[in-house]
């Protein structure tokens, strides 16, 4: 390595670690507006190279107010998974490497550690062997190459040739969902061509779970009307709440419909003894969207797309050229619609290899303990009420049955910057949204946080 690499990347060293040891006392977040922003890190375009130190130094001077700390156990907004150290570590050397993990001939170790990352995390989480995987952005684009697969898989069985014909004229598909589906699941459906007219939407229960009864009610209703995707949800965004995924399979089967899971924190729950029973029957679903940068704890980005239908998927997704001769070979880009990436794999490796099946189970299970602690500590205060079953790490909290109050107690918390939540809104009631999944979270930082939210809800 050239002085100049030892330079830059040693000072980039020296600035990363510093900010990770500063990162437990440091404001989770910061005003910080966008002007300012702006004007720190804008200006004009320079007209000469600069000393890639100076960049460096540059850059974490100047983006330091606008950081929202995710990583240091005290954030508890959106379901933002840490960083593992080993995970940080192999991420740095994903970058360094700056393999195009798209191709088997651009990265053969890219290509290998794919596929012994699909064979882990299909044994992790009780998916079928079989079952083909595709490293992609997050759970937003995993949902969406899943039902990819689906439209393929379900309008090839109509006689309809997707890839030749297009959409125009083809069999209408209907897209079963739950009433509280995540938005990246309507997203995808939108950008797949299947608009919102093709939806029939089956109410929930109290938690946010489909009613088997209306699904069944629902799927009678669209008998003979084409082709069926049901759309399941395991880990409720608000409440945490799973689908009966047994009932949800068994039903959609029947009518010949394909079961798609938006898991992208839930599926991790397959993997915990204690909270199997969750997600009991997922595994007879036909496609899976999970995310590797929340409950795996790997960096942003990261999602994986599960397929039971290794056929379907990859003439979804899949390119040819000339130029593409990889005998056979794995290429990434047969199973996203990334034609160039980075390699994503190697952290979720590390990661794996780093926690094992026993560190992995812990961390589940600890972020669900801290869920359950937090809501006990907050529902001893008359003032406060938990809105919701805490199953898995989600805790939905109402101050003194006050919508108005509730927000003011969330900018309080905020503002003073020793944790951070945020606020939902659920059945048109606004609540304070606690999401728990980094690996750094422990007791003392549950408590402290609880005690905040509760001096905030004191002060009135």
């Amino acid at each position: 390595m050239t002085g100049s690499w030892r330079d830059v990347l040693g000072r980039t060293n020296e600035l990363a670690q510093q900010y990770l040891e500063q990162a437990p006392r440091r404001a989770v977040a910061q005003p910080a507006p966008m002007e300012q922003l702006l004007q720190r890190l804008g200006g004009r375009l320079p007209e000469d190279p600069e000393d890639p130190v100076t960049v460096v130094e540059s850059l974490a001077r100047a983006a330091d107010p606008g950081l929202v700390v995710t990583n240091a156990g005290r954030y508890f907004g959106f379901v933002e998974g840490g960083v593992l150290p080993v995970a940080l570590a192999a991420d740095w050397l994903a970058t360094t490497w700056d393999q195009n993990a798209a191709f088997y001939a651009l990265s053969p170790a890219a290509a290998a550690v794919e596929e012994v990352c699909r064979g882990w995390l299909c044994e992790l989480l009780g998916l079928p062997e079989h079952v083909s995987a595709g490293f992609t952005t997050g759970a937003q684009m995993a949902n969406l190459i899943g039902l990819a697969a689906a439209r393929h898989h379900l309008l090839a069985e109509a006689g309809w040739d997707l890839e030749a014909d297009g959409l125009f004229g083809a069999p209408r598909i209907t897209v079963v969902v739950g009433r509280e589906r995540h938005a990246t699941v309507d997203r995808a459906l939108r950008v797949l061509g299947i608009g919102r007219s093709s939806l029939v939407e089956v109410a929930t229960d109290a938690q946010g779970r489909m009613r088997p009864d209306r699904l069944a009610a629902a799927l009678a209703d669209a008998a003979g009307a084409g082709p069926l995707i049901v759309c399941a949800q395991v880990g409720n965004v608000n409440t945490g709440a799973c689908d009966p995924m047994r009932e949800v399979c068994r039903l959609a089967h029947e009518r010949n419909a394909w079961v798609h899971v938006d898991g992208a924190f839930g599926l991790w729950a397959a993997a915990a003894p204690s909270l199997r029973q969750l997600v009991d029957g997922v595994q007879d679903a036909d496609s899976w969207a999970a995310d590797g940068h929340k409950w795996l704890n790997v960096a942003y980005d990261c999602g994986i797309a599960f397929c039971a239908h290794p056929r379907a998927h990859r003439a979804a997704m899949s390119l040819s050229a000339a130029y593409l001769d990889d005998a056979g070979e794995r290429n990434g880009a047969d199973w996203t619609p990334e034609s160039s990436r980075r390699a994503r794999a190697f952290p979720v490796w590390a990661a794996l290899r780093g926690l094992g099946r026993a560190g992995v189970v812990e961390l589940i299970e600890a972020s669900c303990a801290h869920a359950r602690r937090f809501a006990e500590l907050l529902s001893a205060d008359p003032r406060v009420a938990v809105l919701n079953e805490v199953v898995l790490n989600q805790v939905l909290v109402r101050v003194a049955a006050d919508d108005e109050r509730t927000r003011r107690v969330a900018a309080v918390v905020q503002a003073e910057g020793a944790t951070w939540l945020g606020t939902t809104v659920r059945d048109g009631v606004t609540a304070l949204r606690i999401s728990i999944s980094d690996h750094a979270t422990g007791p003392a930082e549950v408590a402290a946080a609880a005690e905040q939210v509760l001096r905030a809800a004191r002060r009135g």
